[in-house]
């Protein structure tokens, strides 16, 4: 099976050694993203809930770079430095996805890259 890297600049570059997405089959991983904004690579705010939306934006981008939509991911890791932020995450979660749901986890972690207070990373299934 062959690997494909997925890129766009409607999503952060990489800021390490990795890339935005790898493609093996009709499977997609995606990496970690944080609120960074795309045309500037700083963070969009402080505000919780603004991070969370530049996030999914984020993680859209690079749905549909790979070919599809967030509704073909089929797994989503949330990583939160305050897990009293949830309740958000779930309003936020509800404008980009619609039924069925993909599985998810959510972590509460004690810190993120560039201090961010939510990353998603993902697993997406594209139809053949």
């Amino acid at each position: 099976m062959s690997k494909s890297v997925i890129h766009t600049d409607r999503a952060p570059q990489a800021i390490g050694t990795y890339s935005q997405a790898v493609k093996s089959g009709t499977t997609v991983y995606l990496s970690g993203q944080i609120p960074l904004v795309p045309e500037t690579m700083e963070m969009v705010s402080n505000d919780f809930k603004t991070q969370a939306i530049q996030v999914f934006d984020n993680v859209t981008a690079v749905c549909e770079a790979a070919g599809g939509t967030t509704n073909d991911l089929v797994k989503v890791n949330i990583f939160l430095t305050d897990l009293s932020n949830f309740a958000t995450v779930n309003e936020v979660m509800s404008q980009y996805f619609k039924q069925p749901y993909p599985a998810r986890a959510a972590i509460g972690v004690k810190e993120l890259p560039k201090g961010s207070q939510i990353e998603i990373d993902g697993v997406m299934e594209l139809p053949e």
